[in-house]
């Protein structure tokens, strides 16, 4: 059977009244919702949930400290749960500023209420996330882990009108494999999408729809995170530090955490902005270099690395949430960019915004409707607790951004409190102005950054970490990773910014080959696509925009244990 043939058999259709895209927090926080408003009313609706991952959890990344405020109002009975996710409460907060040879702590009384992380809880938001699948479960959602969302259905009147599962066993060189299986539509009445940041199909609906009309562009950072398991008496369960300075330039938008949890585990993680603008900043590097702090590294001497991942983080707020509802559907959780930026916090926001979709969507299947435009979802959500999160933080990620970390950090500090004291910001709304990827210069007009070689102890390499990620994916595929040109990478990005794709990479997917390597002739780009750690970095930060991050078979990608 030749491609074109096997891709005209008809696929399997099923029918929901809700189809949701993505098993994480705000996706399972719908489809909870949505079994709970049902059973109210004394009816049920039927609801599926498909996810790319190996199993529910398995792309979850995040720090993480988790707000609880989401949790608690889905499931009031949570933490009386004995098989709760969350057992770690925040016991002690800490803020520091870091230079090359020490370190400043911050007072506490110093930081806006809403930086206080008192009462919130570190853990792993992958399983929060296998919590939630449970009692979505035991209410009857159907959940399908290891089937990537690959299409968007359309009906004939051009609303959503469900997705299509991606099919399996088509070969590295386009042909039918003898494994192939053609894919599934998950047809639904309404189709709620919550990928994550820079969705595959959140892009074409954002495109299609126009949804950022009149929004400023989208912002985003990557986090970087390990997990170790240190020493007893290198471990305070519930330490929370932040910090932020070196390594990075003053110039260059990040920070850092060490979350301490559950049996002697720290989270250790880091984000770069992605509007930096020199192209050999090798974010990975950063972090490893971090660890190396006289401040950082004695909480690991003689500890050991579990796990290693990375994943984009939507920076933009308030200002760059797209229009979330259109034909058929809507956007939910980091597809919206809900992320609360200097609170590094954004799963609290997800499951109010899974939830508050499910009561909008279940009111219009109550009514009979279908396939329509849910517009109270997004007339509701600036006025909603998830708008006054965003709102009172709108000027932190902008001010950073145009006064550089130490003055962004005063005036955003400055902006906080005037919000939380008086309702209001002595600038406004400040714009994000461009978008990330252009935000680079030109090589030659930069300082060249090199970075020391790891130790294998503290300080890892990509592939190394990689390793510990678990990631995997089906060999003979093609590759999920798409140039729209194949020229550009050596004959644009190689001579004007040393083709940064293999530095901004956590994960050593990019490489650039030489036949000669002394000689540097004859480059070739490589895309090695069975590291990719599902980031999405490369399809925001390339210059050229020349990277299309789509979904590979599903089940393909990082298995997060504990992340």
């Amino acid at each position: 059977m030749d491609i074109q043939e096997a891709l005209n058999e008809p696929r399997e259709a099923m029918e929901y009244d809700v189809v949701i895209v993505g098993a994480g927090p705000a996706g399972l926080a719908a489809a909870i919702r949505l079994k709970q408003v049902a059973a109210e009313a004394g009816g049920d609706v039927s609801v599926v949930v498909v996810e790319k991952g190996s199993e529910v959890g398995a792309h979850i990344l995040s720090g993480a400290v988790i707000d609880p405020v989401g949790l608690d109002r889905l499931l009031p009975e949570w933490r009386a749960d004995e098989a709760r996710p969350l057992k770690t409460e925040v016991s002690e907060d800490r803020f520091y500023f870091l230079g090359p040879a020490g370190g400043v702590r911050l007072p506490n009384f110093a930081m806006p209420k809403l930086m206080d992380n008192h009462g919130n809880f570190v853990g792993s938001l992958g399983n929060v996330a296998r919590y939630l699948a449970q009692q979505a479960e035991a209410l009857g959602v159907e959940i399908y882990p290891g089937f990537a969302a690959a299409e968007i259905l359309f009906d004939d009147k051009g609303a959503v009108a469900g997705v299509a599962t991606g099919d399996m066993g088509i070969a590295r060189d386009g042909t039918v494999s003898e494994r192939f299986t053609r894919g599934m539509e998950l047809r639904g009445k309404y189709t709620l999408f919550g990928e994550g940041a820079r969705g595959h199909l959140t892009k074409q609906l954002i495109r299609r729809y126009e949804l950022d009309a009149g929004r400023e562009p989208q912002k985003y950072g990557i986090g970087l995170k390990e997990l170790w398991q240190v020493n007893p008496e290198k471990f305070q369960a519930g330490l929370v530090q932040h910090s932020f300075g070196w390594p990075l330039d003053m110039s260059t938008g990040g920070g850092s955490f060490l979350y301490h949890f559950d049996d002697n585990l720290v989270a250790v993680g880091f984000v770069v902005h992605l509007n930096y603008t020199n192209p050999t900043l090798s974010p990975f590097d950063e972090f490893q270099r971090f660890k190396t702090h006289e401040m950082i590294r004695d909480v690991f001497e003689g500890g050991k690395r579990l796990s290693y991942g990375a994943r984009a983080i939507t920076e933009g707020g308030w200002q760059s949430v797209p229009k979330l509802t259109f034909p058929g559907g809507a956007l939910l959780g980091c597809s919206a960019g809900f992320v609360n930026v200097p609170r590094i916090k954004g799963s609290h926001n997800a499951v109010l915004s899974g939830m508050m979709a499910a009561e909008h969507v279940f009111a219009a299947l109550s009514e009979g409707r279908a396939h329509d435009e849910v517009a109270a979802y997004e007339e509701g959500w600036r006025g909603s607790e998830i708008g006054r999160d965003l709102r009172s933080v709108r000027n932190v990620k902008p001010l950073w951004s145009k006064f550089g970390t130490i003055g962004g950090v005063v005036l955003g500090g400055v902006d906080m409190w005037a919000n939380q004291l008086l309702g209001l910001s002595p600038f406004g709304t400040m714009r994000h102005g461009k978008a990330d990827h252009e935000s680079l210069k030109p090589i030659d007009q930069v300082k060249q950054l090199t970075y020391p070689k790891p130790d294998g102890v503290l300080t890892f390499d990509r592939l190394s970490s990689v390793f510990i990620s678990s990631t995997n994916h089906e060999e003979d595929q093609p590759a999920h990773l798409k140039l729209r040109d194949p020229s550009i990478p050596i004959a644009r990005n190689l001579p004007l910014y040393g083709e940064p794709a293999r530095l901004y990479c956590p994960a050593g997917v990019y490489e650039v080959v030489y036949a000669d390597p002394a000689a540097k002739t004859d480059p070739r780009f490589v895309i090695n696509a069975q590291n990719c750690v599902h980031c999405k970095t490369c399809d925001i930060k390339d210059p050229s925009q020349n990277i299309n991050w789509v979904t590979p078979e599903g089940g393909g990608g990082p298995n997060y244990p504990n992340m």
